[in-house]
């Protein structure tokens, strides 16, 4: 048996970052000898991810690698924000997204070309060492790669949320800043398109059902003479209580504030004929101009070129009117935005009823 020295241990420690028991140890089972130690520990990192598997790692980082013409974005998940806040697990973070950007890869989520990216510059070997160093489950999510004659990138709040904004017709210096100004406008106002002529069809047909449905399940937002129709129904044929035809008499003169006063069940009774009247509401001019308006803010919510550029000094300039303030020939060709743990299922840690528990023996 070799005579394990603290010099060895800390050669060892040195080389893979691992703990110091876990490096004794390794030098322990292989006799000493150093390469056979760091393989031990690489194995005893891999057996120590595959335990963590099944753990739900929806914090993390996204970072950003570009070069003003080409840029990635990735974001790496980790189980604490604690651990996403590491400065080793940040400098994987970048490794990652360094290697991601010359990968010739175009990316993707948790697919076959993640898997292909972590086979490239040794990631997968470093995924593992650091998932062993940390001590918990870390995982590439994602990544995409983009391209064209002007990239711009911006990253906010610690790498909670990860941009990337692509143009063409121009990449000079106002090119560049008009870009990363979009960015900032991207990662605080989260546009799902470039424009509204790129929204599917089936995207506007599903909008304009949902606007459909909400707008007659919320009575005292409809037209009017469309309310006073419901309204009278619901006197007429005595669907509401007594109480709330009292109410409607005394209050009909201003119905402003009708609602107010109104029951719950009296609301849901007008809504419940507003749905019944469905198919003549939808050919009703005065209800079309109501649904068409809602469809065209929500349009403005999520087009990125027809949302309200956040520097206007007017507070109304659009996104659109500001690019070609700046250069009618700046074209937007793609952006992408990464938000950290978007769309995944988060542990909800109830630290309270955990200690309670193990204190009752549970």
């Amino acid at each position: 048996m070799a005579n394990i020295t603290a010099a060895m241990v800390k050669e060892l420690r040195e080389m893979t970052g691992a703990g110091m028991m876990d490096c004794k140890k390794a030098l322990n089972e292989t006799d000493g000898n150093m390469d056979e130690a760091v393989e031990f520990l690489r194995k005893s990192g891999a057996a120590k991810m595959e335990k963590k598997q099944s753990r739900i790692a929806a914090e993390g980082i996204c970072r950003i690698s570009c070069d003003g013409k080409k840029a990635v974005v990735v974001e790496v998940n980790s189980e604490t924000d604690f651990v996403a806040k590491n400065e080793v697990f940040q400098e994987f973070v970048q490794k990652v997204a360094d290697t991601a950007f010359k990968s010739g890869l175009n990316g993707g989520i948790n697919g076959e070309e993640v898997e292909e990216l972590l086979n490239k510059d040794g990631l997968n070997e470093l995924l593992v060492e650091k998932t062993a160093k940390i001590g918990e489950k870390l995982s590439v999510r994602r990544f995409i790669n983009i391209e064209d004659d002007c990239v711009a990138t911006y990253i906010h709040g610690g790498g909670r949320i990860g941009v990337i904004v692509a143009g063409n017709g121009a990449n000079d210096d106002a090119a560049k800043e008009a870009l990363t100004n979009l960015a900032m406008q991207i990662a605080a106002m989260s546009p799902e398109y470039i424009s509204r002529d790129v929204i599917p069809a089936e995207e506007i047909a599903k909008m304009k059902e949902i606007t459909i449905d909400s707008a007659l399940n919320d009575p005292a937002s409809l037209p009017k003479p469309i309310l006073n129709k419901l309204i009278d129904k619901a006197v007429s044929e005595k669907l509401w209580s007594e109480e709330d035809i009292a109410i409607y008499e005394e209050k009909k003169s201003n119905m402003n504030f009708l609602f107010n006063f109104l029951s719950n069940e009296a609301t849901a009774t007008l809504a419940s004929l507003a749905m019944e009247g469905k198919d003549g509401f939808v050919t009703d001019k005065i209800f079309n101009g109501l649904v068409e308006g809602r469809i065209s803010k929500h349009i403005k919510d999520i087009s990125l070129l027809d949302q309200v550029y956040v520097k206007a000094e007017d507070g109304k300039q659009s996104v659109a009117k500001y690019l070609e303030s700046v250069n009618k020939g700046l074209v937007i060709s793609k952006f992408v935005r990464f938000e950290v743990g978007e769309g995944m299922e988060k542990k909800n840690e109830d630290f309270a009823a955990e200690v309670a528990a193990q204190m009752s023996g549970k």
